[in-house]
């Protein structure tokens, strides 16, 4: 027995006026997500070598994280790295702090949220994005490491996403710094019992990952990676992120 679905297609749309109000969202609605790719390029293409630095934004000045990422961001841009956060508060405007203080730029990538969500006054560099995965884009394509304070669901989808990048090979394979031990290593337990111990991923996947508890040991395992490399993408690296 067959049968035929009635699919809907925009053409066959009977109105001409919701047909042509459709259409024109839809463009304008393209048109906006080009303009922040464009503008991300203009503003951040010569920036490297940048990392991005991700935690939560719910951790106030004076708290033991928000003045580590302040002192990291500092050493960092002071070694030569502009420091790209989301631009908002807690860790993101300590990251900034930091950065703004030293000699490289202090770079946030804001994003237009409900709530939680207000740009910090540390950006030398200020980006406004309205949809999350041109911001995403930027964070990966444009950093030449990752690191991670302690966060929430946000902190964690970027470090699922850079990890996944390299993974697949569609993304640079850059150094992943978790900051404080003592709070990621259950995470990294469980990945190893309940993802590698399984054949989910393999064992080179965890390779690029180390964790720190010292601001200056994190600067120092940016540097070991590219020691033997420099900082500048390869060729076949600058095509790879040409796709992103």
């Amino acid at each position: 027995m067959s049968s035929t679905k009635n699919v809907p297609q925009l053409r066959g749309i009977r109105s001409p006026e919701r047909s042509t109000s459709l259409k024109a969202r839809e463009s304008w609605h393209i048109l906006g997500i080009i303009s922040e790719f464009v503008e991300a390029t203009e503003r951040l293409a010569e920036i490297r070598p940048a990392v991005s630095i991700f935690g939560s934004a719910r951790i106030g000045p004076g708290h033991r994280w928000y003045e580590l990422t302040v002192d990291l961001a500092r050493r960092l841009s002071d070694a030569g790295f502009a420091v790209i956060s989301g631009g908002g508060p807690g860790i993101m405007e300590a990251a900034n702090k930091g950065a703004h203080a030293g000699a490289s730029p202090s770079v946030g990538l804001n994003i237009q949220l409900p709530h939680e969500q207000s740009g910090n006054e540390y950006q030398d560099i200020a980006l406004n994005f309205r949809h999350f995965f041109a911001r995403k884009v930027a964070f990966a394509k444009y950093a030449s490491a990752f690191v991670a304070v302690p966060g929430g669901f946000g902190t964690l989808d970027e470090l699922a996403e850079v990890l996944t990048l390299s993974q697949t090979g569609m993304g640079r394979r850059i150094p992943v710094i978790l900051i404080d031990s003592a709070h990621w290593r259950g995470l990294l337990d469980w990945i190893r019992s309940a993802m590698l111990d399984n054949g989910l991923i393999s064992a080179g996947d965890l390779e690029l990952i180390r964790l720190v508890d010292d601001p200056a040991e994190a600067v120092e395992a940016i540097f070991d990676f590219y020691e033997a490399r420099g900082f500048e993408p390869t060729p076949t690296e600058n095509e790879v992120m040409l796709y992103l």
